[in-house]
């Protein structure tokens, strides 16, 4: 189980973390003025410092005990955790398979995988709507939009 105030602290600090890393590349950009205006990194730099500031006042929030939803003591049961990590490690194995399988064969095993495994389609059904998926993606990106989605090692393998 996860408390709400750990949910907050870690919020802050990942959310300050990017910040400063947009800060940080913003100042190799350069900020403020040039002959030709505004230098690339202005706008982005003011960004990070509205981000670091937004998530130090969400960190202090976290610390500070106050009478709010953030002392809660449980924020996330392990009912919920379950379904959260439903969802992400099958999109997180999606994300890992592109290189090695390809866009077209990922999206279709993690379609196939996401109705026939849990049962909420039989595995007939889940077979064609994942063929279908992957002849679709082809036919949008490929065919239409002439953009080559990514093909992975197992089509390289095979020459494709």
């Amino acid at each position: 189980m996860i408390s709400r105030r750990a949910l907050e602290l870690a919020t802050a600090i990942l959310t300050g973390s990017f910040g400063v890393a947009v800060v940080v590349q913003s100042l190799d950009n350069g900020i403020g003025w040039s002959s030709e205006g505004v230098d690339a990194g202005t706008f982005p730099f003011l960004t990070g410092i509205i981000i670091i500031a937004g998530s130090l006042y969400n960190l202090v929030r976290g610390v500070v005990p106050v009478g709010t939803p953030a002392n809660v003591p449980v924020a996330i049961t392990s009912v919920e955790l379950r379904r959260l990590a439903g969802l992400f490690v099958p999109a997180a194995i999606f994300v890992a398979a592109i290189p090695l399988l390809g866009m077209y064969v990922a999206s279709a095993a993690y379609v196939f995988a996401v109705l026939a495994i849990p049962r909420h389609q039989s595995v007939l059904r889940s077979a064609v709507t994942a063929a279908a998926t992957a002849l679709a993606l082809y036919v949008v990106f490929e065919r239409m939009f002439q953009v080559s989605l990514p093909h992975g090692a197992l089509a390289a393998a095979l020459g494709f």
